[in-house]
């Protein structure tokens, strides 16, 4: 009789513990980009919507921007655990995962990439390559730019010296131009100096940095799409309840719809800003820029699927090219 009493109370313990509601659990997370910048600013509407709807479930203790960790320290730090969570770019971290250099070139949008397979697996390369849960992509309809200082007559970069990442090293490189590599809070004083001759970077966020005020020029079209996206640590992700999952996740699809609804306005407001500021437009006609799009595509499948074939290829399938 002692025996049976015993063990109903075990097992009405049990039970009264699983169903006890899990603990609240702070994820620390950082951005590579200056906190209310223009590429920081829908991370942080993300971070506020999760310890909103997060209450007694999940929050985010956002430590910061650069002066937390360097910007290609962050793919690292999400890596190793130093942090859960991190706003940051692909170019940050190709040396970590050289299939990073490919989500520049995916260009179709988020809500598609997540039906035809490319997000699945991209998060598949993330949890093999960078111990990291892929999370969302935020700006696939935001293009990169060349900006100048000097003005050249054809799509030529020789003679010139053109700060870059690795978004873009390759595409100076091939147009003749000498790649240089700075941290983003080197460049206004290298360009006021004549270091560099111009830079590579969205058409957003230029303002944040003071750089309108030492740029003249930018070159049209644009190309690739900026390629930063939300990565959680994966032993962080398996560790969370499916209630925390799903805060997360849901405050995710969100953020991408932002892309949909928000930013198209936003990089024509951007233009004409950076126009109103004195920065002029370059273009060098349909058929040159058809070219110059042309070959920076060209050049950038074919050094992500020399780094990974296997994986490259089957990411250009899915982009339909």
């Amino acid at each position: 009789m002692r025996v049976n009493v015993i063990l109903a109370a075990a097992a009405a313990f049990l039970c009264n513990a699983s169903a006890a509601p899990a603990q609240e659990v702070t994820l620390r997370a950082v951005s590579s980009f200056a906190e209310g910048s223009q590429i920081s600013a829908p991370f942080e509407r993300f971070v506020e919507k999760v310890n909103k709807e997060g209450k007694g479930v999940i929050q985010i203790n956002y430590i910061g921007g650069p002066r937390a960790i360097p910007p290609f320290e962050v793919g690292n730090a999400v890596r190793s655990k130093v942090v859960d969570i991190a706003n940051v770019a692909a170019a940050f971290y190709t040396n970590l995962m050289p299939e990073a250099d490919a989500i520049k070139l995916l260009n179709k949008p988020a809500a598609e990439q997540r039906k035809n397979g490319t997000w699945e697996l991209l998060t598949d390369i993330h949890r093999q390559k960078l111990n990291s849960h892929y999370l969302a992509r935020l700006f696939v309809s935001v293009p990169y730019h060349i900006y100048l200082n000097k003005k050249p007559e054809k799509v030529d970069f020789s003679g010139l010296k053109v700060r870059v990442t690795p978004v873009y090293r390759d595409l100076v490189q091939v147009l003749g131009g000498t790649p240089i590599t700075t941290p983003p809070g080197e460049v206004y004083t290298a360009l006021e100096r004549g270091v560099v001759d111009g830079y590579g970077w969205p058409v957003l966020g230029i303002f944040d940095l003071g750089w309108e005020k030492v740029t003249k020029f930018r070159i049209d079209p644009g190309f690739y799409s900026v390629d930063v996206g939300l990565l959680v640590n994966q032993d962080t992700w398996k560790s969370l309840t499916d209630a925390q999952r799903k805060v997360l996740t849901d405050a995710a699809l969100w953020l991408e719809g932002l892309d949909a609804t928000e930013n198209a306005e936003l990089v024509k407001t951007e233009r004409e800003r950076q126009a109103k500021a004195g920065v002029q437009t370059i273009d060098f006609g349909p058929e040159a820029s058809k070219e110059f799009v042309r070959k920076a595509n060209t050049l950038a499948w074919d050094a992500v699927i020399a780094k990974s074939p296997e994986f490259g290829k089957k990411l250009r399938a899915l982009n339909g090219e």
